[in-house]
């Protein structure tokens, strides 16, 4: 895991943002909040929403030219995949062979990268949580990148949260589908325990706000807690008890071990498919 001994508060040359939507958007603002000054950063987005343009005032400069953004520190991609190919032709000016490229787009690949946009590429995903500096990040850098630029790389994508380096590239379809798109599940698991209280007999916004709750708490616990996730469980089951039968349920056959592994599987399998 690589060490954040860049401070963004002290990041010489712009950084550069292709796409401010959510994703992108999360990382700006998280970076800004961090210490990154407005004047080092430049956005390109031809559709700035109305929070993107209120930070011109600040200093952000907005869809500026290649020479207007000066020497540049990283370029940002944050632009939907299916839309990258189209975008490439306004952000080729802005890399250079050297230039650092950090992407957040999913299923797009270092090979991929380098060869359509040039540059030291670093492929990252976050995840949503990231829109309120709770995410998690999984990154692999490539071998052209040097220790300082995966200091910035780095510095940036801790901007919105936790962030783990890899080496094998190959691990990112499975990063995808347990954290990148984790967050789905555990919004299926309040949803479907919340429908689950309105059939047991509660009022239905009793049992969302129940759910809601229970799942944001519990959520939190295993976040401060030393303990693991399977230690908490534990905790929280007696021998015989009302969880006991209910756990009796979620860990039998067909239960929620198998469900979850394919569920990931099957989320690992689009991924590598997305890739190709």
């Amino acid at each position: 895991m690589t060490s954040p001994t860049k401070t963004l508060a002290d990041l010489s040359g712009t950084v550069v943002l292709a796409g401010a939507g959510k994703m992108g958007g999360a990382l700006l603002t998280g970076c800004l909040a961090r210490g990154l000054d407005p004047k080092h950063v430049a956005v390109i987005e031809p559709h700035p929403s109305d929070e993107i343009r209120a930070l011109v005032a600040k200093g952000i400069r907005l869809n500026p030219s290649a020479k207007e953004a000066g020497a540049i520190a990283a370029l940002v991609v944050a632009v939907k995949p299916q839309t990258f190919r189209e975008a490439v032709p306004a952000l080729r000016p802005f890399i250079g062979g050297s230039t650092l490229v950090v992407s957040i787009m999913a299923g797009t690949t270092i090979a991929v990268l380098g060869d359509v946009c040039g540059g030291r590429t670093v492929r990252a995903m976050p995840n949503t949580p990231a829109a309120i500096g709770r995410g998690i990040t999984v990154a692999v850098a490539a071998k052209s990148v040097n220790a300082e630029q995966r200091s910035i790389a780095d510095a940036l994508l801790r901007a919105t949260g936790a962030v783990e380096w890899v080496d094998d590239e190959t691990l990112m379809d499975a990063v995808t589908a347990v954290s990148g798109s984790g967050p789905a599940y555990i919004f299926l698991l309040a949803e479907e325990l919340a429908r689950a209280g309105v059939i047991a007999g509660l009022p239905a916004d009793l049992a969302a706000k129940l759910a809601r709750e229970t799942v944001a708490g519990s959520g939190e616990l295993l976040h401060r807690s030393d303990l693991d996730a399977a230690t908490l469980r534990q905790n929280v089951t007696s021998p015989g008890g009302t969880t006991a039968a209910a756990l009796g349920v979620l860990m039998g056959e067909h239960g929620l071990k198998e469900l979850m592994t394919r569920a990931v599987a099957a989320a690992t399998e689009r991924s590598k498919e997305l890739a190709k």
